[in-house]
């Protein structure tokens, strides 16, 4: 364990733990119903303690130690979910048959991701897809999945391609995402409502992950599960996949 970790207090991890969700210091404090300076002080605190300068790392640093030695039922969750997953992507890249890669030696596989959404679309029905979570705190990675979606379901393909990542934007030209892009979403329709139904952290490499799933309603195709994963370059959360059920 690092040193200083002990050290912090319950509330110093408590609001590190939500930024390393995803919330930033005006989202912490609305959501603890504390100030913004209150926040800053304590992750000021927590970085001064850690040895480190920057709070986000503060916050990969307590996750690290969480996901270790699970205290909490959700981190028993996130880290035995963690090699499960690594391992079914490292079996299916072996195999080389898997319509649904995610990562791929710690990156985000997405020519064949977006092979796969032009697949989901137009296959048969699949099983009933799980009903909506709780509502969730809209968190930074919800809203810029939001936004990524307003911009496709806009048919802004331009757009949506610059609010991309960059492991997206190396694998995947602009025109590329233009054509599969129009492909799959030209038979849905208008769209006519989207509900979230989860987003979760998935500690992959190199920092990390966040998977936001919709359930969404088109004219073509009312009953519609998109799944993007989103990872954070600088300060903002970009999409680096896409599915579409």
């Amino acid at each position: 364990m690092r040193p200083g970790l002990h050290a912090l207090t319950e509330k110093e991890r408590e609001s590190l733990r939500l930024l390393g969700q995803g919330h930033d210091a005006k989202s912490i404090a609305r959501h603890l119903g504390l100030s913004v300076h209150t926040i800053h002080e304590r992750l000021r605190d927590a970085r001064r303690k850690l040895g480190v300068s920057s709070s986000r790392e503060a916050a990969r640093l307590l996750l690290a130690a969480d996901t270790a030695t699970p205290e909490k039922v959700t981190d028993r969750e996130l880290g035995d979910a963690a090699p499960t997953m690594l391992a079914q992507v490292q079996e299916h890249q072996i195999a080389g048959h898997s319509p649904w890669p995610r990562w791929k030696t710690g990156a985000v596989a997405m020519s064949a991701i977006l092979a796969a959404i032009a697949l989901a679309t137009m296959s048969a029905p699949a099983a009933a897809p799980p009903a909506p979570a709780a509502a969730a705190t809209e968190s930074a990675p919800v809203t810029a999945a939001r936004q990524f979606l307003a911009l496709v379901d806009a048919r802004d393909w331009d757009g949506s391609w610059n609010a991309t990542g960059q492991a997206f934007k190396a694998l995947n030209s602009s025109a590329k995402w233009a054509e599969v892009a129009a492909k799959v979403h030209g038979p849905l329709g208008a769209p006519s409502g989207r509900t979230l139904v989860s987003a979760e952290y998935a500690p992959a490499p190199p920092y990390g992950y966040w998977v936001v799933k919709f359930r969404s309603r088109f004219a073509g195709k009312p009953d519609t599960i998109e799944t993007l994963s989103l990872a954070q370059e600088g300060d903002a959360w970009r999409v680096v996949g896409i599915t579409v059920e």
